[in-house]
């Protein structure tokens, strides 16, 4: 078995009954091709059934953890845990990028810093684990990860899906009162109108912005004064901003 293999199943504490499942888990698509000879096989059967055993996991934390979110903040919920984004960071954690077999074409493109890449290997890998010691081996692996990133969330707050469901998270993480908006003028024929929108914390002005309806001012005015609050911290801003531990 490849050393490198080996060192990882050592790393994750997980003794592999199959070897070649772990094997597979970590063979990149690039790197499958790059050895046909040899008849090696990708994680891509893997990572789709990775994918429905990691849907179950956070399906099942989530409703056991916060019992008291709705149907609809579940599924939010859920949707942002089993992002790229999110899979890559556990994958992160686990220091997977290091292991992962890619190709030498897609070693020198920067494959090993892909999110993609990094994600399907950690759904492939969560797939090994469970094809080869059963789902509740695969859940014991996962949630450790989960537990230590996500923080408790308030059922009556967590709705992050714009800037301005944004800005309102960020302001009752705060313990501030609701931003408040207000239209300070509208110019223009009524095809062409644009409308100025200010928003404030209080009494204290945040940002203004303009749009082509008040929706699309307040949304852009709520995206100013979160990039003066948080400043490099909103590199993307996502539901992760608020959900996840610092």
């Amino acid at each position: 078995m490849n050393k490198k293999v080996a060192k990882f199943e050592k790393k994750i504490g997980i003794e592999f009954m199959d070897k070649e499942l772990l094997a597979q888990a970590l063979t990149h698509s690039s790197y499958a091709y790059e050895h046909q000879r040899k008849s090696v096989k990708d994680n891509e059967v893997l990572e789709f059934l990775g994918d429905s055993v990691v849907g179950l996991v956070l399906a099942d934390f989530f409703v056991s953890r916060y019992p008291d979110l709705s149907e609809g903040e579940l599924s939010k919920v859920k949707s942002v845990a089993a992002s790229s984004d999110s899979l890559a960071r556990f994958g992160q954690k686990i220091k997977l990028e290091r292991h992962i077999l890619l190709g030498k074409g897609e070693e020198k493109s920067g494959g090993r810093k892909k999110k993609t890449i990094l994600a399907g290997a950690f759904e492939a890998l969560v797939g090994a684990v469970y094809l080869d010691q059963g789902y509740e081996a695969a859940q014991k692996f996962f949630l450790p990860l989960l537990k230590k990133s996500y923080s408790k969330i308030d059922s009556q707050k967590f709705v992050v899906d714009n800037y301005k469901s944004a800005l309102q998270e960020y302001f009752q993480k705060e313990n501030l009162a609701h931003p408040i908006y207000k239209t300070l003028t509208s110019m223009g024929p009524d095809h062409k109108k644009v409308f100025i929108v200010e928003v404030y914390a209080g009494r204290y002005p945040l940002a203004k912005a303009k749009g082509h309806s008040k929706k699309s001012a307040e949304q852009k005015a709520a995206r100013k004064a979160l990039l003066s609050l948080l400043g490099r911290k909103m590199k993307a801003l996502t539901a992760e901003t608020f959900m996840l531990k610092k």
